[in-house]
């Protein structure tokens, strides 16, 4: 647990400078003297940087989760399925009732990402055990697949601006007051691993050994699936998809402090966060006033990052 206090600063102080930083300046401390600034710290800045650490936190959660569920390393939200299913929810409930209200985009994207994400466990299960990197190719191709449905359909219905902005957007320069409050959705879904995690580490064993304990593989199966289906859901609707979030941190975390996810996703929310919120950061002071999205800056960062642990030995253990 030490490394808490650290991050739990660091995160602390990316937040501060996410505060700051935008196209008008905001003195801090003489906020409360300047209600124009009062109303963009309230209705921009801080909705933004709570935008950012919760979407860093909640997916870098899904990604620990999805990765017990399928006992492989080289899975995240964004390469199993899950974000494009719940794209391909939020098309459909878009083209079948264009006024729904927003609780029902919702619970249609968290479904289609569970059934999506279901199809990509059921399509692993049936693969060699030992070829561990055909689970990875897996979920690309199903991601693929299920990305060129959603596009097909958005070109032929003239949604396409939709689509982009569900998968490949990842930004979080349209987060004011009272559209980002879904991420708190997704963050409540993911602290809820949290009080299961000791499950989910004995899942990781197989569903042999786990069985052997005494655990109920299929409730756990499905508390896993609902957790990264509906963080990863909540982060489309809102925000659209952040690449390698999921995918990176968790395997930054257990290459330092091992498989004890009770101790470890504490962690992994706090370094999903800082990096979000790091990058976020980066984007908009590269060409400042104007802003690059914080999912191309993580889509360089995280790609450098994987290939670096794709080549580096665990320091654990």
């Amino acid at each position: 647990m030490r490394p808490l206090p650290a991050l739990g600063l660091s995160v602390l102080a990316l937040m501060l400078g996410s505060l700051t930083v935008g196209a008008a300046h905001i003195d801090l401390r003489a906020v409360f003297s300047d209600s124009q600034a009062m109303l963009v710290l309230l209705e921009s800045r801080l909705p933004r940087t709570v935008a950012v650490a919760l979407t860093g936190a909640a997916l870098s959660v899904a990604g620990v989760l999805i990765q017990a569920l399928v006992r492989n390393r080289f899975v995240g939200p964004d390469t199993s399925g899950t974000a494009e299913g719940a794209a391909l929810g939020l098309l459909t409930i878009t083209i079948l009732w264009p006024a729904s209200p927003l609780w029902l985009r919702m619970i249609a994207a968290s479904v289609a990402a569970m059934a999506t994400t279901a199809l990509f466990l059921a399509v692993i299960r049936r693969l060699p055990v030992r070829e561990v990197m055909l689970v990875p190719i897996a979920g690309l191709v199903l991601s693929g697949v299920l990305g060129s449905i959603v596009t097909f359909i958005g070109w032929q219905t003239d949604l396409m601006q939709y689509v982009g902005t569900w998968l490949m957007s990842g930004e979080f320069s349209g987060v004011i007051s009272g559209r980002y409050e879904l991420l708190w959705v997704a963050a409540i879904a993911a602290a809820l691993a949290w009080f299961s995690a000791d499950r989910f580490a004995i899942l990781g064993l197989g569903d042999q050994v786990a069985t052997g304990l005494g655990l109920s593989t299929a409730t756990v199966m499905r508390l896993g699936l609902a957790v990264v289906s509906v963080v990863t859901a909540m982060v489309v609707t809102t925000v659209g998809m952040i690449p390698f979030v999921g995918l990176v941190v968790p395997n930054l975390v257990a290459r330092i402090m091992g498989d004890n996810l009770r101790a470890s996703l504490p962690v992994v929310a706090l370094v999903g966060a800082a990096l979000v919120l790091a990058c976020d950061l980066a984007g908009r002071l590269v060409i400042r006033p104007y802003e690059i999205p914080a999912g191309l800056v993580l889509g360089i960062l995280g790609a450098l990052l994987f290939l670096w642990l794709l080549h580096r030995r665990p320091a654990h253990g």
